[in-house]
């Protein structure tokens, strides 16, 4: 059955436009576009402020939600940081990770997020044990995405070396297939069904052997799977990528294979002007986790020289210091004024972009991410009259919300033409922030 959503207002990339009707249809899709429609017709859901596109969180790892003040305490860097994060994901059962990735994702609706990318390495038991179904871990994010009602590109993650070679820790045992071929084993039983797309991620240079590699990238070409990588986070990275192969992180994926328009490179941090180069040439995007970056103490990576170059830019949440795509869009902004201290990098409507189609395509949804017909019937609502956004001129709306909105002025959230957020409240998970703690307190040692 046909419905109709009436938006007060619609970011029509590029502008802001008055009264959009939004016709979907019984698969979920958006069937007409019209503008001009001064009041809701009969019958229609009405959206006061400004609808968006869904936005994509293009880069996920669901359990660091339980990270968020723990390792705010005292100083240290990202490796004492990994060290804390080990110790959560030691606790972690297929049970507990779905009641805790289902609060996660819910959080995300509730910001705004209509899809996840979920850079998923979690896999085995303690001491890497394989569970009776050994996509146990990766089953319980599947599910706890359908329960909070977003898509979700689970990028199921190869990681079987501490370090160029190296075996794996204790720790990363639980992430281990033992080589890139029992990866691909256990990943070829992972099934796409709605709303879910099933795709790869090569954890970072350290953590697939060189010769892995090619592995990885043919599974991901053979089904037209998007391909995710960490790349150059870290200059200690770098300098052992050096050390080991001669060459940086960047040009020893594109020598294996990995780069390619299918394929996105998480943080792109510490680049060469070569690195950038290569990235641009062939297509592969860059998603920016600004929060999470300046929360480590990554660094500001080339984000305009990347894209520049030809690299397509979209964003991530990563470890969920906070989830709030608007901060993440901003960010990339901010932080390129504060590092070339001049302003303008990107228009509203770029960032905007980055947060949603963009984000949509990486992650294997080309159809999503805009608001025009054929697109996915996924869409989120902001608020124009809270404290942040109140004053400006209704067609600033956008600069509004990419500049001045958060997370907590999304009132509506819609996927595939079903409202999974509405008035401010999840639907399916009614008390999200009573279910975040009580699964982040399970996790407690």
């Amino acid at each position: 059955m046909q419905l109709t959503y009436w938006a007060e207002y619609a970011w029509l990339d590029p502008v802001v436009e008055p009264g959009v009707a939004l016709d979907v249809s019984a698969d979920g899709l958006i069937s007409g576009v019209r503008k001009g429609v001064e009041a809701p017709p009969a019958g229609a859901v009405v959206l006061r402020g400004l609808t968006l596109p869904g936005l994509a969180n293009t880069h996920s790892h669901a359990f660091h939600r339980a990270l968020r003040g723990t390792v705010q305490v005292g100083s240290g860097t990202f490796w004492t940081w990994r060290e804390v994060m080990y110790q959560v994901a030691s606790r972690l059962t297929p049970d507990s990770y779905h009641r805790l990735a289902r609060a996660v994702y819910a959080e995300m609706a509730l910001a705004g997020m209509t899809v996840v990318g979920e850079f998923h390495y979690l896999h085995h038991a303690p001491g890497g044990r394989r569970y009776d179904d050994p996509n146990a871990m990766g089953e319980a994010l599947i599910a706890a995405a359908a329960d909070a009602g977003v898509r979700l590109t689970l990028l199921d993650t190869a990681y079987v070396s501490s370090g160029f070679g190296a075996a794996p820790n204790e720790h990363q045992l639980r992430f281990s297939d033992g080589d890139a071929a029992g990866w691909a084993a256990r990943a070829s039983a992972l099934k796409e069904r709605e709303r879910v797309r099933i795709g790869a991620a090569v954890h970072s240079v350290r953590a697939v052997p060189a010769g892995q590699l090619e592995t990885v990238a043919s599974w991901a070409r053979e089904r037209s799977a998007p391909l995710h990588v960490h790349l150059s986070e870290q200059t200690a990275e770098n300098a052992a990528c050096q050390e080991a192969h001669g060459c940086t992180p960047t040009q020893l994926l594109a020598d294996h294979g990995v780069l390619g328009r299918a394929t996105t490179g998480v943080h792109n941090t510490h680049l060469t002007p070569e690195d950038i180069r290569l990235l641009g040439s062939s297509g592969t995007g860059t998603c920016m986790c600004p929060t999470t970056e300046r929360d480590l103490a990554d660094g500001i990576g080339p984000a305009a020289a990347l894209q520049g170059a030809g690299s397509p830019l979209s964003l991530g949440s990563d470890s969920h210091a906070v989830i709030d795509p608007f901060e993440e869009a901003r960010a990339l902004e901010l932080n390129e004024r504060l590092r070339t201290r001049t302003r303008g990098h990107w228009t509203a409507a770029a960032l905007l972009r980055a947060a949603s189609v963009s984000g949509y395509e990486a992650l294997g949804w080309p159809s999503g991410g805009v608001l025009e017909a054929g697109a996915l019937a996924d869409f989120t609502c902001v608020a124009l009259d809270s404290v942040r956004t109140a004053g400006p001129l209704p067609r600033l709306a956008a600069e509004t919300a990419v500049f001045a909105a958060s997370s907590a002025d999304v009132r509506h959230t819609v996927v595939g033409g079903r409202p999974v957020v509405r008035d401010g409240v999840h639907l399916s998970v009614p008390d999200v922030a009573s279910e975040l703690a009580s699964a982040v307190a399970e996790l407690r040692g």
